[in-house]
């Protein structure tokens, strides 16, 4: 018989190992990328993307550039930290974690419908070939992203180099603007992950431990989804050969399986300052939507896709985050005012309570702040009853 853990429990240790709950040793972006093994990549800009946005919600207001050089800036040939590559989706990894995708990049070799590219095609030996004598390279460089001006379709360039980054002879490990600067594997990661070795099932282990890790505590469906594993074979077999321990959550009515961290955590007491903070939608500790509602109570959704008609919440709406629950959500927004300077308006805000009044108005700040806005404007709330103590809350901060 497993650990029994209470809901409340299993919650303070999927914030903890998500660096929301206590002090991050460090408290640097590398060291958070390192906790949390992937943080996901949208071209979505409100107050910042979203790979800004997750180690603002864990760091505090750690500065923008920051972010930007530890994600994708490495020094020198063999000196990236991290890579872009499919994981969640496209996501940024740690540099040491290369090997363990060797299992999705020897799929993607294997599939005969990569945009009708071949190792032998005339593009692909092309870019290879570009890459190998003038890399690195952006996609302009290389010859361009689209078929004709204004068309929408990948050019054959595009294509190339999007088949070779999937199959692992490119990567990415290295952003201008939002521009992804292509590199040949062998010249820009460190030596010491640059290999194929592992076999799927070692993979399968090696990610499964990582996910263990960065969300504390899950069931078979949290932590395979975590990294969009398939065909594990035996869950608890493997499960087990990645150190994970099983236990029993209070109302999830499934198995689960929790860090020996996130265990120790909860031995010690639990304990540890609550972050009060608005995620990114497409933060991890919200990725898969069952399991924030099961653990939050909270059903989310992006509806950036969604007619603006059929939105409930707004159109990038971010979970409030306080004392280890999910209270509410605001959709921002950023405009210039000449007179008054940068506004950050809080477009729609749901509140489930009264009791997310003031942490919405902090939140709310810190946010503006971050982004060098010197006012909030709080525009429609539900319920209704709770604007003006809102707007009176934010006036006062």
């Amino acid at each position: 018989m497993g650990t029994t853990l209470s809901a409340a429990e299993a919650r303070r240790a999927a914030l903890r190992a998500q660096g929301l709950l206590g002090a991050l040793p460090g408290r640097t972006v590398p060291g958070l990328l390192h906790r949390l093994g992937a943080v996901q990549l949208d071209t979505i800009s409100v107050l910042a993307r979203s790979q800004e946005l997750v180690p603002f919600a864990r760091l505090g207001a750690v500065g923008r550039p920051a972010v930007h050089r530890a994600f994708w800036e490495p020094k020198g040939p063999g000196a990236a930290r991290a890579f872009e590559y499919w994981a969640h989706a496209a996501c940024v990894l740690p540099a040491e974690d290369w090997p363990l995708f060797a299992f999705r990049r020897r799929s993607y070799r294997n599939r005969n419908d990569m945009w009708g590219m071949a190792p032998d095609h005339v593009s692909v030996r092309g870019v290879m070939e570009r890459l190998a004598s003038d890399g690195p390279l952006t996609t302009t460089e290389l010859g361009g992203a689209r078929k004709t001006p204004g068309w929408w379709e990948w050019s054959d360039v595009k294509q190339a180099v999007e088949y070779l980054l999937a199959c692992g002879d490119a990567v990415c490990v290295e952003r201008r603007g939002w521009r992804r600067v292509y590199d040949l594997p062998e010249r820009a990661l460190p030596e010491a992950a640059l290999h194929d070795e592992l076999t799927d099932h070692e993979c399968h282990v090696g990610l499964l431990a990582r996910a263990g890790r960065a969300l504390g505590v899950g069931t078979k469906s949290d932590l395979s989804d975590y990294y969009r594993l398939r065909n594990v074979g035996k869950f608890a077999d493997v499960a087990e050969e990645a150190g994970l321990l099983p236990v029993e959550v209070e109302g999830w009515g499934q198995p689960a399986w929790a860090s020996p961290e996130a265990l120790e955590f909860l031995e010690a007491g639990g304990r540890g300052r609550h972050r009060t903070t608005l995620l990114s939608p497409f933060d991890s500790l919200i990725w898969e939507r069952a399991r924030t509602e099961r653990m939050f109570g909270l059903s989310h959704r992006l509806e950036a896709y969604v007619p603006k008609a059929k939105r409930v919440h707004g159109y990038y709406a971010m979970p409030l985050l306080h004392g280890g629950d999910l209270l509410g959500r605001a959709d921002p927004a950023r405009e210039t005012d000449r007179k008054a300077g940068d506004v950050l308006i809080a477009r729609q805000v749901s509140l489930h309570s009264r009791r997310a009044v003031e942490p919405m108005a902090k939140a709310l700040w810190e946010a503006a702040e971050w982004v060098g806005c010197e006012r909030v404007r709080v525009e429609q709330v539900v319920p209704g009853e709770l604007a003006e103590p809102l707007r009176e809350a934010v006036v006062s901060r």
